[in-house]
């Protein structure tokens, strides 16, 4: 079982260096729980689909679900406080010095090179999450074309998400009543 105090240490380090909120955190937050073997990577892409999913803060969720993996709910309070204590500390710094060297040459450049970096955390989790899933020819269609009516056709998400579950509800129980059948 995984203590407390280190489940606090590993999500304090992965708030306290990545940088962009929630999306970049999954590399870390992967690599971090992977590779300690704490999760199992099926364990760790269902976190990221509910965290998702659900209402609020995407860095928060994966913290509070990862936390309850791990430890019930002292690991998902003790996750989320050290995911969030870090970012809110450092915002606090950021905000009280930030008006003394915000129009700073140098500051202006870190920032600009920041941003491939958070690109990059942000593409390497979601390529990770693809070679997880073995995905079939159905997966991919649904893929591109989610891809397709929310980049291009302005489509908001949530109405993909309620179609594509209204859709598998149907296929469940299409299923289901035809095993149902079979069994007779």
């Amino acid at each position: 079982m995984v203590s407390l105090w280190k489940i606090f240490l590993v999500f304090a380090k992965i708030g306290a260096f990545t940088i962009g909120g929630g999306i970049p955190m999954i590399a870390a937050i992967k690599s971090e729980l992977t590779e300690k073997g704490w999760l199992k990577d099926e364990d760790f892409l269902d976190i990221i689909t509910l965290a998702q999913t659900a209402p609020g803060l995407f860095a928060v969720n994966i913290s509070i679900l990862t936390g309850y993996k791990l430890r019930g709910t002292k690991g998902s309070v003790v996750a989320t406080i050290a995911s969030c204590l870090p970012p809110f500390l450092i915002i606090l710094l950021v905000a009280i010095f930030f008006t003394s060297f915000k129009d700073n040459e140098y500051v202006l450049r870190a920032f600009k090179g920041i941003r491939p970096v958070v690109v990059a955390l942000i593409g390497v989790p979601m390529i990770d999450m693809i070679k997880a899933t073995k995905m079939r020819w159905w997966s991919w269609v649904i893929v591109v074309s989610s891809m397709i009516l929310v980049c291009f056709m302005k489509v908001s998400p949530i109405y993909i998400l309620v179609c594509i579950i209204v859709l598998a509800a149907a296929i469940a129980y299409y299923q289901d009543k035809k095993g149902r059948e079979g069994q007779k």
